[in-house]
């Protein structure tokens, strides 16, 4: 899925808090339309990491470049989401799937038709007046997820998105993520600590260490496409990528 084009490119970033060395002179490129996972221990700064990418943690040190140029919220096309369904209760889903395209003023009937067309990719079509009250959790997480690549994001940054659901719709909505992101060939960089939810979807993972956190390793995977959990190769990846976070 990835062109050899680079999209993001982090230079030496470095992030202390007071005197406390959280990344430490953290340098990786990541492919135009790559599906990249960063896994690492409990506490290592991953979320720190996923901020630092936006400068929503301001870094103490190197930069980070979206097509060559630094990183500026203004200018780059960048949607995040977290692992709280960061709906807004008083818009139906149709409202929250076109919030981002109302702000960045496109044309009434664009909206209507993007809307339409991501509702229909992740199975909302029929939920477009409810509300978010009215929605389960996953549900809600298709809204999120519906809003974020509406605004056709050039880079996708998702924190644990999947950390609160039970195994069987953690993996529903992996497959949409994937479909979409076929689709739509955006960049995405995940965050989760499930590594096996990593092998299933990314190209590509980065294993960070504990503090002070750098990249300890990163590992392709090229597993064919759709993923079966159960094969051995399959088995042979999440075990290599769990024994590199638990021996250090």
């Amino acid at each position: 899925m990835a062109e050899d084009r680079i999209k993001v490119k982090a230079d030496h970033i470095t992030k202390k808090f007071g005197d406390l060395l959280v990344l430490d002179d953290i340098s990786f490129e990541v492919k135009k339309g790559e599906f990249l996972c960063i896994v690492g221990p409990t506490g290592c700064g991953k979320t720190t990491f996923l901020n630092s990418l936006t400068k929503l943690n301001e870094l103490t040190a190197g930069e980070i470049y979206i097509d060559g140029e630094p990183v500026n919220l203004k200018k780059h096309n960048i949607a995040y989401i977290f692992q709280e369904y960061s709906t807004m209760p008083w818009l139906t889903v149709e409202q929250n799937v076109r919030f981002g395209l109302n702000i960045k003023k496109v044309p009434e009937e664009d909206q209507k038709k993007r809307a339409e067309e991501v509702m229909e990719m992740v199975g909302l079509t029929k939920f477009r007046d409810y509300y978010p009250k009215q929605l389960s959790a996953s549900m809600l997480q298709r809204v999120v997820i519906a809003r974020a690549f509406a605004v056709h994001p050039e880079l996708l940054l998702m924190d644990e998105p999947y950390g609160q659901l039970d195994i069987e719709l953690r993996f529903k909505l992996e497959d949409e993520l994937i479909k979409l992101w076929q689709k739509e060939k955006t960049t995405i960089i995940f965050i989760t600590h499930n590594i096996e939810e990593a092998v299933y979807m990314a190209e590509r993972c980065l294993i960070l260490s504990n503090k002070p956190t750098h990249i300890k390793e990163e590992t392709v995977i090229d597993l064919p496409r759709p993923r079966n959990v159960a094969s051995p190769d399959f088995i042979a990846k999440r075990q290599y990528i769990t024994d590199q976070i638990k021996w250090w």
